[in-house]
C-alpha cells in the first residue's frame, strides 16, 4: 500500500525523546536546508538521537541532528551535524522562548517528515524525566503487553 500525496512520511523518529522526556505541547516547524541535505533526507539518511532545538538570538535552530553527506555532491556537500534554522511564525517563536525560560523545559525534535514535498520537524516541549519516572513507564508498558498476550 502506497501513501497518498499530501500525507506525512516519516524520515527519522526520535524514540529516545519519549523515554527521556515527558512531552507536552507539540509544534511543527519547517527546515532551512541545502540541496545535498534534501537529497540525503529523501534517501532517509538522518538521525535525531542527540538533537535538540535552541535559540540563538531570536532565531530557533536544530542542533546536533545528523544528516549524512550525499555522496554524489562531492566537495559541494554539507557538514553532517551543522546547525539548521527552524522556520516558525514570529508569534510561535515568542511563545516558545517564554515557555523555555520556565525551569526544566526543553525543545526536543520528535521526528522529521515530508509534508507536501517539504521537510518538516515536529518539536515537543518536554520536561526531563527522573529515573523513577522511567521505571514506572517501563513497568506500565510491560503490564500492557502482558494483558494483550493474555487476551489474544
Amino acid at each position: 500500500m502506497t501513501k497518498k500525496e499530501g500525507q506525512p512520511r516519516d524520515i527519522a523518529v526520535n524514540r529516545r525523546a519519549f523515554h527521556e522526556y515527558a512531552i507536552g505541547e507539540r509544534y511543527e516547524a519547517g527546515l532551512s536546508l541545502l540541496g545535498s541535505e534534501v537529497k540525503s533526507l529523501r534517501a532517509g539518511r538522518a538521525q535525531l538521537q542527540d538533537a535538540y532545538a535552541r535559540f540563538f538570538g531570536e532565531e530557533l535552530f536544530l542542533v546536533g541532528a545528523h544528516i549524512s553527506p550525499y555522496a554524489p555532491s562531492g566537495q559541494f556537500g554539507h557538514a553532517p551535524t551543522r546547525d539548521r534554522k527552524l522556520l516558525l511564525h514570529r508569534r510561535e517563536l515568542d511563545k516558545l522562548a517564554a515557555r523555555i525560560k520556565e525551569k526544566g523545559l526543553t525543545l526536543v525534535p520528535l521526528r522529521l517528515y515530508w509534508e507536501k514535498g517539504r521537510a518538516k520537524c515536529e518539536l515537543g516541549l518536554g520536561r526531563g524525566k527522573k529515573l523513577h519516572d522511567k521505571r514506572a513507564a517501563i513497568r506500565e508498558r510491560d503490564e500492557r503487553r502482558e494483558m494483550e498476550r493474555a487476551r489474544g
